[in-house]
């Protein structure tokens, strides 16, 4: 797999570990350095995890720009 490939794919770990997150305790409001600190990821898989997820309309983002469970 290429470095290109590698970076265009899902990181499906962070994704179940930020859904688990916001799952737990729905009324979480946290920004993309908030949630990258509570789950320990790396800046660019958490950005990309986040991006995913906004996507597929699990998480929304705020106009402050905090994520919250899309309701």
């Amino acid at each position: 797999m290429t470095i290109e490939a590698f970076m265009q794919e899902p990181p499906k770990d962070a994704i179940a570990r930020i859904r688990t997150e916001y799952f737990e305790m729905p009324g979480l409001k946290l920004t993309a350095n908030q949630v990258r600190r509570l789950c320990g990821l790396p800046v660019e898989e958490c950005e990309r995890a986040l991006e995913v997820l906004v996507d597929a309309r699990f998480l929304a983002q705020s106009r402050d720009g905090a994520f919250v469970l899309r309701g």
